[in-house]
């Protein structure tokens, strides 16, 4: 019987325990100095919002691992050995293992900004951030404004949080228009309207300076580079993207550079240790994929891929297509396939965008100019079906067969009004009527 040892206790580690357990009998430790158990990294805004309790964001009871011989270790890695196959935590106890799995996640991004490390600073992103956030966030009374450095999905679900207990809330966001690095151009305003609707101070192409302290090391205020504007406020969200979580590699002998490269087969450079999840770094990329993806579902996807070949069926990581879904504020966002922003458009792809004329709601298709195949589609505030989109991608369908039958992708209630209709007469007089 071999020791299998997990470094994370998130959705990719977690995942490959359980899947190593269904089988094998192998001795499995997950490793985690976040918490004891695994939770939804996805739902932590829910608990600060009131819509969830702590034990409702734990898929699994705590009886679980004792019960699946998982066993969980609470501490910090701080040296892998990989010549004595040996992990060294910082209170300076030791593991063996005969194979690694390392599966630590990310981190939030830190640019060096001077303050940043102040109390009353935190990311969204652990169990000790959603904490720091309720301390100095829990009400406006005690936190006259909110200030989140950084757009994108995890901005914005902290804006969210904030507004949902009446804290003002200030945004800098470095990009001319929100989220324009992953949205075409359409998508990105619409979506700056609603975040202006919902009373978020957005401000768009800034920077911060620097994160300012009182006399007792907490943030009061942050001053933005290009006006040299001080907004007071009595928190401060670093959320400008994420990174693997890798500090702790240095100086061991497997290879990282962004994240832990590993093959296809998810292996590193060192026999018998293995990367997944947010800080795998893929040398062979799949398609359009990032060589790095921190999705929830292609960790879950990683997990059980690597969980066959330790029990000795090797698996490559071979995942299908591209999807991903968020929230923004209340408009639901899906996309399936690519639709890049104009600017990262390849020569030959081409969009048809659809906007509702009051309503919060557009479809963005992509497809190649000149076979018309259907590359990919974004959706706002109408949810579609991820496996007849999955289909359609692998059938190599052509745009117009995508928009004629629209409807049959339609995964809203009953009672949802149908919009699919509008979208085909718009393509029909762009695209036909010409």
């Amino acid at each position: 019987m071999q020791h299998i040892a997990i470094i994370g206790n998130g959705i990719a580690g977690v995942t490959a325990a359980r899947h190593i357990r269904k089988n094998s009998d192998d001795k499995i430790t997950i490793i985690s100095a976040e918490t004891k158990h695994f939770f939804s990294r996805t739902a932590l805004m829910y608990v600060y919002m009131g819509h969830m309790k702590w034990s409702h964001i734990k898929p699994y009871e705590d009886w679980f691992w004792d019960k699946n011989r998982i066993n969980l270790k609470q501490g910090y890695v701080k040296t892998v050995d990989t010549d004595n196959k040996q992990l060294l935590f910082a209170d300076k106890s030791t593991l063996d293992y005969d194979k690694l799995v390392i599966a630590c996640g990310s981190k939030p991004n830190k640019f060096g900004w001077p303050g940043q490390d102040l109390d009353g600073v935190s990311g969204m992103y652990s169990k000790q951030d959603l904490e720091t956030i309720e301390y100095y966030a829990p009400n406006p009374k005690q936190c006259k404004r909110g200030v989140i450095v950084g757009g994108g999905l995890i901005g914005i679900e902290l804006a969210e949080m904030l507004r949902s207990r009446d804290i003002p809330v200030t945004m800098l966001v470095r990009e001319k228009s929100f989220w324009n690095g992953v949205l075409p151009d359409a998508e990105s305003q619409m979506i700056n309207e609603h975040i202006l609707e919902h009373h978020i101070d957005l401000r768009l192409g800034v920077n911060l300076k620097c994160i300012n302290a009182d006399e007792n090391g907490k943030a009061k205020s942050v001053t933005v580079k290009e006006t040299g504007e001080d907004i007071e406020c009595d928190y401060v969200g670093l959320t400008a993207g994420v990174s693997p979580n890798i500090d702790f590699l240095k100086g061991s002998n497997i290879e990282t550079g962004k994240g832990v490269k590993v093959n296809k087969y998810l292996e590193t450079n060192i026999e018998n240790v293995y990367a997944i999840g947010d800080c795998a770094e893929q040398q062979e990329p799949v398609g359009n994929r990032p060589p790095v993806e921190a999705v929830w579902y292609t960790g879950r996807m990683m997990g059980e891929v690597v969980a066959q070949t330790l029990c000795g069926r090797k698996t490559a990581y071979n995942p299908s297509h591209w999807f991903n879904s968020a929230k923004f504020l209340d408009i639901e966002y899906q996309t399936y396939g690519w639709v890049f922003p104009k600017r990262h458009c390849e020569a030959y792809e081409k969009h048809f965008h659809w906007r509702h004329p009051e309503k919060k709601i557009c479809v963005t298709l992509s497809y190649h100019k000149d076979s018309r195949k259907f590359l990919g589609i974004n959706t706002f505030g109408i949810r579609m079906r991820h496996e007849v989109f999955d289909k359609w991608l692998s059938e190599e369908r052509d745009i117009d067969y995508v928009v004629t039958h629209l409807k049959q992708a339609n995964f809203d209630p009953e009672f949802f009004k149908r919009y699919e209709k509008d979208v085909y007469h718009a393509y029909q007089k762009q695209f036909v009527e010409v």
